[in-house]
């Protein structure tokens, strides 16, 4: 006890103090970014001082006037708000069906001539009511199946395993989904099952084994081994595999592999991996999220070497992560759609100018917990909020007025919106976000305890579900279905 108690009265003091020489060198270094804006050509620092000017104008106006928001934003609730409350979403006939069939999962007796898609969600439906069991997934296995995808494997046993996957048929198999798959697939059970022989799984694809605590680099070699035409492979929380395992995927799919998702397995060093990294020819999605080695001189390298090809870029909780880092990024990834920036808390609003003037493409960006100030999240949005589909802002604490103004402009394509944690946002911000994003289909608002019945039932737009407020039914909005995204790759054909 004695020694925790030391522990802890050392780290206390660094916690619990902020001392006057690191609020000067937080103070100099936003002076120096706000003059670095200043000082770029471009439509971030345009954007930039629009809002600046937009800024004053409104405060003129408030000032002026006796109303507590700045007369830019003009919205009011629906009068009718009582009839908006009692009105009820019916689910399509089809979402009525699937619940139904989920809920007696264990009366089906067969999913012969059920499309994949079908199949699919279904799945998703059983997993998530923990309905899975070995009867239903001989189900999906009987005949020559082309996609199983299981969200959740950990029902699992190691003779459950075996005794499906070695009497399946797995000629036509493209798509294999088993995440969550620890306790049941140790190297030898992959070795009696799945990689039985060299071309045990001839056509698959694109490969899931996210949780596989129990996978081996000697295991996965067995495995790729099994599968000459895969594209897409996902390692996420394989907790034994190491930077050999990287090896045997560049030796074997050097010129056939688009995505590599390598989240939270604490054995690979990202500085062993990096030229083996930059060996795929085609790499399209790289997911690093979780790994600490992953450093500036790691991004630079690999982003130099093979970033023209990349579409989705994968950095969360990377922490080492700096400005230099996106830099490069927007640099040298014109065509990059997707990125990930999720708890880098050493990002500066050079960043975002970064992006906005070089990522043009982009559709999907994700931040939470990012320093990022309102000012800048506003002139991004300004420059390129026309492409985005997807946004994530959470816990982006100083965002507020000038980011809903753009987003309510500029975003008319937005699908998803993560506003979760950010208390700037008033009711009137919130309904002109959702009343001009005519294409908002999702809106999580967690931890906005600002909130209030004005906007929850004053608000136009009928399609949009608003989780994260009020008590609803949850895991049906977790996950979004993408139409785009349900084939075997993200972004390319499977040939």
């Amino acid at each position: 006890m004695e020694n925790f108690r030391d522990i802890a009265k050392a780290y206390a003091a660094h916690f619990a103090r902020f001392t006057p020489a690191e609020k000067d060198v937080h103070a100099s270094t936003k002076a120096n970014i706000e003059n670095e804006i200043e000082e770029w050509s471009g439509p971030f620092s345009t954007a930039t001082k629009t809002i600046r000017n937009r800024g004053m104008k409104s405060r003129q106006m408030s000032c002026n006037s006796s109303e507590n928001l700045p007369a830019s934003i003009n919205w009011a609730p629906r009068s009718n708000q009582e009839q908006i409350r009692a009105r009820v979403s019916a689910p399509s006939l089809q979402e009525l069906c699937l619940d139904l069939l989920a809920k007696n999962a264990d009366a089906i007796v067969s999913l012969e001539n059920v499309p994949d898609a079908l199949k699919h969600q279904l799945c998703q439906l059983v997993c998530d009511s923990r309905k899975m069991n070995s009867r239903f997934l001989e189900l999906l296995l009987t005949g020559s199946p082309t996609e199983i995808r299981l969200s959740d494997c950990s029902w699992m046993t190691e003779e459950q395993f075996i005794k499906a996957f070695q009497s399946c048929d797995t000629a036509n198999l493209v798509v294999l989904q088993l995440d969550q798959c620890g306790r049941c697939t140790p190297d030898h059970v992959v070795l009696a099952t799945l990689a039985r022989s060299p071309n045990q799984l001839p056509r698959l694809t694109s490969l899931s084994l996210s949780g596989a605590c129990r996978l081996s680099d000697k295991g996965l070699h067995s495995l790729v081994s099994s599968t000459p035409a895969l594209r897409s492979i996902n390692l996420s929380q394989c907790s034994l595999l190491t930077f050999l395992s990287v090896f045997v995927l560049a030796n074997s799919l050097r010129s056939l592999l688009k995505e590599l998702y390598l989240d939270d397995c604490p054995n690979i060093n990202a500085a062993l991996i990096g030229p083996e990294l930059q060996s795929f020819e085609h790499l399209e999605v790289l997911s690093v999220a979780g790994i600490q080695t992953v450093s500036d001189d790691f991004i630079k390298n690999f982003v130099t070497e093979r970033g023209h090809n990349l579409k989705e870029l994968v950095l969360k909780d990377c922490e080492k992560l700096t400005d230099s880092s996106v830099k490069i990024i927007a640099q040298f990834c014109p065509g990059l759609c997707s990125l990930d920036l999720m708890n880098l808390c050493k990002l500066t609003d050079s960043s975002i100018g970064y992006l906005a003037n070089g990522c043009r493409a982009l559709h999907t960006l994700r931040l939470r917990r990012n320093q990022f100030s309102d000012e800048a999240i506003a002139a991004f949005l300004e420059t390129t909020g026309a492409c985005l589909k997807e946004l994530s802002l959470n816990n982006v604490e100083k965002v507020g007025h000038d980011t809903a103004l753009s987003l309510g402009s500029r975003a008319r394509n937005l699908h998803t919106l993560d506003l979760s944690w950010c208390r700037n946002f008033t009711d009137a911000h919130l309904g002109f976000i959702v009343d001009n994003c005519l294409s908002l289909r999702l809106l999580k608002v967690f931890g906005c305890t600002q909130i209030t019945e004005n906007f929850l039932f004053g608000h136009s737009n009928r399609e949009v579900k608003i989780i994260g407020c009020v008590m609803s039914p949850l895991l049906q909005h977790v996950i979004v279905a993408d139409p785009e995204r349900q084939g075997a790759l993200r972004y390319s054909p499977a040939t």
